[in-house]
């Protein structure tokens, strides 16, 4: 049986302008959960793409119901894709990336296999996978469920979460979360910025960090 919910309302363009500014290790220095884990990694060298996340569990051999997606999806929507522990069949491909890329779908995470590799890269597409395989998913009608939670590299990502991701990696987060972790990270990297500057006219890094002084202070408290 295929369980089909309602689409999620979209993560505020305005939340998604500020994530956009957002390095994926930026939000690592400060913020500790939600990241998922780095085995899903980006097909891309670089990439960063700011969504709304609208969740798919998919059994191994089944891939009708990501197909069956590709009339509901929106300009935006980040495709999570749950596969429910399979790490043989790949549900995403070429005519896949070229319907999606069309429609304005911002990327797809993929807790499972890729294929058609050299399409995804030539449509500059950013999909997030494990691999890359070629055995496939089928229109096999065993089922599937659309907009329900779902784990994927260890995160739990419900349909509407906001999802950062880059060459780095894949963050998920609540709406509710965003303009503040988006804020901080932003003002991060705006210090990087003065910090590389002062290291550019021959500042000492450990120096500028404290790093140097919090070893003489551990140490000398033994």
């Amino acid at each position: 049986m295929y369980q089909l919910n309602d689409m999620p309302d979209q993560v505020a363009p305005e939340l998604l302008a500020q994530l956009t500014q957002c390095e994926t290790a930026t939000i690592g220095h400060f913020h500790t959960h939600g990241f998922v884990e780095p085995a899903i990694a980006c097909m891309l060298p670089q990439v960063r793409i700011a969504g709304t996340a609208v969740t798919v569990s998919l059994p191994p051999e089944d891939g009708t119901l990501l197909n069956h997606l590709m009339r509901l999806v929106r300009p935006g929507d980040v495709l999570i894709v749950h596969r429910q522990g399979d790490r043989h069949r790949a549900c995403w491909g070429g005519v896949m990336t070229t319907v999606a890329s069309r429609l304005g779908v911002a990327g797809v995470v993929i807790d499972g296999m890729a294929t058609d590799a050299l399409t995804i890269r030539d449509k500059h597409f950013p999909v997030w996978s494990r691999g890359v395989a070629s055995l496939t998913t089928r229109f096999a009608g065993i089922g599937g469920a659309l907009n329900v939670p779902v784990s994927i590299g260890g995160v739990v990502v419900n349909p509407g979460d906001a999802i950062l991701a880059d060459e780095s990696g894949v963050i998920v987060m609540a709406p509710s979360e965003v303009s503040a972790i988006a804020t901080h990270a932003i003002e991060v990297q705006q210090a990087e910025d003065v910090l590389l500057a002062k290291i550019a006219d021959g500042a000492c890094l450990p120096d500028l960090t404290g790093a140097s002084q919090l070893i003489e202070e551990v140490n000398a408290r033994g």
